[in-house]
């Protein structure tokens, strides 16, 4: 049996190259390839570094799915179509509009693949593929390694990925995380973890956690940082911002190397963060204390704001790009809110009647940037300028240097020169992104539907 594995692009401007970034290992197609018995012939392709050789022969396509990648997936897998190759989809946008990908795929594998993925190659290789696969239960995550030797030849940033955990059990509005979670989170072996990174080290110079919330359960992560500490390395994760409250759990994250935290601050106003569900960050002077925290131990910052609840305004804009600045952040996003399928946010848009494309990241008009939905205190429009006006100024020339003045105490030669050049990269980010599309708009083809 010969299996194809596809990490789809979000899209690509008419004659122009994909922007490359950002390209990291998707460590979702490593971990389908270590679920894949070693006598299927197992080819991968990554959609944003190379082209597809769709005529190459394959008895099944498989590609993970997110929101933004859904256009384009339902390209490619209409050129299968075309070839008669089934396609296979699964990941966080199946998860959360099924019968949307049942439209343009073969089988739709909803939650997590880790007892699916056997059973759906297992069938087809018996000629008794289903439709829909799915489970109630969260699968245990056991000792299996990512099978990263089908990024042999590629080119990507020199990250060595790592998942701990997966889920996050935070109710955030807007989250698609929690939805396909159920709101729930799990743990792998802390042994696997460390074999995994001990394994690595070697041929890596920096690691980045994907957990969402690396240190949703204090305890596990402090036995995880203790065992990193011995290993010398450095490494970027995400956490809450409860965790700077935390004196021991900040002092193992200095000792075991950690050189920056993604932080969503999400919003400066309270009554918008409770409207979010994340009261977990109310508190007036909360956010100060923990970026004092946070500082003092040399972690540096990469906060994230989400714009477009009821009491947002460009002023409101305005402040959290002056606290970003005050506070010395090391990056910074200033985002609107994207009602992603599934996720409570979405439900209520709807009941409320201010989505303004239900479908937008099928919609072959939308482009990067523009808000789908109706904002309460001003105009999508305004909303889309107010956000993008905040990241160009940040990262301009003037503001980057104020902040490297700040921090530049903390920093060695190094770190230094990673600050500036990923403000650098962040600022031509900006640009580039900037009405980008969804899916290529050089194909020509038609979007066919499956059987």
């Amino acid at each position: 049996m010969r299996l194809t594995l596809i990490f789809p692009a979000i899209g690509r401007r008419r004659g122009k190259p994909y922007l490359r970034l950002w390209q990291m290992e998707p460590l979702s197609m490593a971990m389908l390839g270590a679920l894949t018995p070693r006598d299927i012939e197992l080819r991968f392709y990554d959609d944003r570094i190379e082209e597809i050789p769709f005529d190459e022969p394959t008895d099944l396509v498989a590609m993970t799915v997110e929101t933004y990648t859904a256009r384009r997936a339902c390209q490619i897998a209409s050129e299968y179509r075309k070839r008669r190759v089934p396609v296979v989809m699964g990941g966080f946008h199946p998860s959360l509009c099924p019968d949307e990908a049942a439209r343009f795929a073969e089988t739709v594998v909803i939650g997590e693949a880790e007892r699916l993925w056997p059973r759906v190659l297992d069938d087809y290789r018996h000629g008794t593929p289903g439709k829909i696969y799915q489970e109630s239960a969260r699968p245990a995550l056991n000792g299996l390694l990512p099978r990263r030797d089908i990024f042999a030849g590629k080119r990507y940033l020199p990250l060595g990925l790592v998942e701990a955990g997966r889920g996050c059990a935070m109710p955030c509005e807007f989250c698609a995380i929690q939805s396909v979670y159920h709101a729930t989170h799990q743990r792998r072996p802390l042994d696997t973890i460390a074999a995994e990174v001990d394994g690595l080290r070697r041929s890596r110079r920096l690691f980045f956690f994907v957990d969402d919330n690396l240190a949703l359960h204090a305890g596990a992560a402090k036995e995880l940082l203790r065992a990193l500490i011995p290993m010398r390395i450095r490494w970027l994760g995400q956490l809450s911002i409860t965790a700077a409250q935390d004196e021991e759990l900040l002092e193992l994250l200095r000792r075991s190397g950690c050189a920056g935290v993604l932080i969503g601050f999400e919003s400066l106003d309270q009554e918008n963060l409770a409207a979010m569900n994340k009261q977990f960050n109310l508190g007036v002077g909360f956010y100060e204390q923990a970026m004092a925290n946070l500082r003092r131990h040399g972690i540096g910052v990469f906060g994230t704001f989400v714009f477009g609840y009821g009491r947002d305004t460009p002023a409101t804009i305005a402040q959290a790009l002056a606290f970003a600045q005050e506070q010395g952040f090391y990056l910074a996003a200033f985002n609107h809110l994207v009602p992603f399928p599934g996720t409570p946010l979405y439900r209520r848009l709807a009941e409320e009647g201010r989505l303004l494309k239900p479908q937008w990241w099928l919609d072959p008009e939308y482009r990067f940037n523009e808000v789908a939905f109706r904002p309460a205190a001003m105009e999508p429009a305004e909303l889309r300028e107010s956000c993008l006006a905040a990241r160009r100024a940040f990262y301009s020339p003037g503001h980057t240097w104020q902040r490297h003045r700040k921090l530049a105490g903390s920093l060695t030669l190094k770190e230094t020169a990673l600050f500036w050049v990923l403000n650098l990269l962040h600022r031509a980010e900006v640009r580039n992104r900037d009405g980008f599309p969804l899916g290529d708009e050089s194909w020509q083809g038609q979007l066919l539907e499956a059987n």
